[in-house]
């Protein structure tokens, strides 16, 4: 087994900002927790950007803009930018920042998919900001859009025009099969990073017999020419990732993912979850892969061929 490559995800599209003030939301914040957890131990960031008057999440690139160059400037941390972006936006809406910034690293789903966020609303009285029970609740009718012509367009757009490489992110063993197709199709190229993705209502369940099934269909589909993740949500994050080390896989924390650092505890940062992962795996001779080594894992284009 290579070394883990820790990912962290630093405010995502899915909390809002009633629900911990420590989700980092302008430029300045997320620059900040992003070169924190970097100098934590994540070598990839994976990143949002959200308004930062109001906390919501934004696909603009002027916003991308302003906290990219200082990441960069601030760690050699691999960049990652979603192509997912948040509910309401458009195709082009999500590739407008990657398409600005051509990262070494972009986000990449693999199938459409309900995406429920609204059983959050029962856990709080009143929201700092109107937009944020709306968003919630929206996601009851919301179908997070990604089909075979808006992965051929991404691939295209991104992996043959600028060289970025993806994170695949599989919610579900079907997302699998059809990354298997666009890889017997040449359209994507190995080492492939696969995110299996636990805990998100509308995929595939947090079990245990469900982690281990991805690995055996991932292992099945794509023998030594993929490099496995796994990240949880909520209050699985921590247990569902450090399972999946033990069975060989690269690890995602981050506030996107779970708000969480302990039963009932807040995570103070980004960077806190970062520490406790590598507090958990370490003992376990679990070597943790540098920015560097990250790269040489992924075969990525290097930071010095990037547009910020």
């Amino acid at each position: 087994m290579s070394k883990v490559v820790i990912s962290c995800a630093v405010t995502g599209a899915v909390h809002t900002p009633t629900m911990s003030p420590h989700l980092p939301v302008t430029p300045e914040e997320i620059a900040a927790q992003a070169i924190e957890a970097a100098q934590a131990g994540a070598s990839v960031l994976h990143l949002h950007a959200r308004d930062p008057q109001t906390g919501k999440p934004t696909p603009d690139p002027e916003v991308f803009m302003r906290f990219l160059p200082r990441i960069k400037e601030g760690t050699n941390a691999v960049v990652n930018i979603t192509t997912g972006g948040g509910q309401g936006m458009t195709l082009e809406d999500r590739l407008a920042a990657a398409e600005r910034a051509s990262p070494e690293l972009c986000s990449l789903n693999m199938g459409s998919m309900n995406f429920g966020m609204y059983p959050m609303l029962d856990r709080y009285q009143k929201f700092r900001f109107d937009w944020e029970p709306a968003y919630l609740e929206s996601s009851r009718d919301w179908i997070f859009k990604n089909t075979f012509k808006d992965i051929e367009t991404i691939v295209e757009r991104l992996g043959k025009r600028h060289g970025t490489k993806f994170e695949f992110e599989c919610y579900d063993v079907s997302h699998l099969y059809t990354l298997a197709h666009f890889l017997d199709r040449k359209l994507v190229t190995p080492p492939l990073f696969v995110q299996s993705i636990f805990g998100i209502l509308g995929g595939q369940g947090a079990d245990t017999e469900n982690l281990l099934h991805a690995k055996r269909i991932a292992d099945k589909l794509f023998g030594d020419s993929y490099r496995w993740s796994v990240m949880a949500s909520g209050r699985h994050q921590m247990p569902f990732i450090t399972m999946g080390a033990i069975n060989g896989s690269n690890v995602r924390v981050g506030l996107e993912d779970s708000l969480y650092a302990g039963k009932g505890r807040l995570a103070t940062s980004n960077a806190e979850q970062v520490r406790l992962i590598r507090s958990i795996l370490e003992p376990l001779s679990l070597e943790i892969a540098t920015p560097a080594e990250a790269r040489e894992i992924l075969e990525l284009k290097g930071s010095e061929n990037v547009n910020f």
